[in-house]
């Protein structure tokens, strides 16, 4: 299974830049999508498809904000929005689509986490969603392998964004945030895996998936890892590949595709 994931940041915006032309290219099975900034009425059969991948949404009550996808090219056994919580589920955070056999049952998962750069009170927003999907992905994990894929909006380690040191009290590398990361990768407690890191235990500038649009920070390579797939071990010890293309830029994020040695 290859698996791609992407913060559009629009949709409409991300296929005039040639986001579908590419798309055709990869081969994926399965792609996540963040920041679809569209409702339903808003995309196209060119958007609700891409190269005979069926997309499930859930979109964000707000015109022009937030909403994901997951765009699959096999026939999903259900499809979940929304954690359960009217605060984000209003924001379009969360679609899992559910790939159960009589075997095994395997979710994918595309959720875009809050970003808490804009404002204290989004800040406060960030924390109380880590705080609510944390027991979701864990009662999650005591029933199913899971990958979640999509902008987390934290950079964990130092080695996963440029200037770490100017960036300790700033929002996605604050010491709360980072220290939420840790707990969910801990075999101890989440049990969480970080596919990319699992692959790419000690790759640094070449990890970024983020670039601010001010400051040349694309030209200089000053970026920020927050483009995650997070996986339960057992479908995690299954990951053989892990790339970040730059090829094209269809938005202010990299795609991040993961090659599984399994099929769906």
């Amino acid at each position: 299974m290859r698996l791609v994931s992407l913060n559009l940041n629009g949709i409409r915006s991300a296929s005039s830049k040639g986001l579908l032309a590419w798309v055709e290219t990869v081969q994926a099975d399965c792609m996540g999508v963040q920041e679809v900034k569209a409702q339903a009425q808003d995309l196209s059969p060119s958007h609700t498809v891409l190269d005979g991948m069926h997309g499930h949404f859930h979109f964000a009550q707000k015109k022009g904000y937030s909403g994901v996808g997951m765009y699959t090219r096999h026939t999903p056994s259900a499809v979940i929005t929304g954690i359960g919580v009217p605060e984000f589920d209003d924001e379009g955070r969360y679609v899992e689509v559910r790939h159960d056999t009589p075997e095994r049952k395997l979710s994918v998962i595309s959720c875009y986490f809050p970003s808490g750069s804009s404002s204290e009170e989004r800040q406060q927003a960030k924390f109380r969603f880590i705080d609510a999907i944390y027991p979701h992905l864990m009662a999650l994990k005591a029933e199913r392998e899971f990958i979640l894929v999509g902008d987390v909006n934290i950079a964990h380690r130092e080695a996963d964004l440029k200037n770490w040191k100017g960036n300790l009290k700033n929002s996605g590398f604050l010491p709360e945030e980072r220290a939420w990361m840790t707990r969910l990768l801990d075999p101890a407690e989440g049990g969480l895996v970080d596919v990319y890191r699992r692959l790419h235990p000690d790759t640094t500038d070449a990890c970024y998936t983020w670039w601010s649009n001010r400051g040349q920070a694309r030209a200089k390579n000053v970026g920020w890892r927050i483009d995650y797939h997070l996986a339960t071990p057992g479908v995690a010890a299954l990951a053989r590949s892990a790339s970040i293309y730059k090829g094209q830029w269809f938005s202010d994020h990299a795609p991040l595709t993961v090659d599984y040695a399994l099929e769906l």
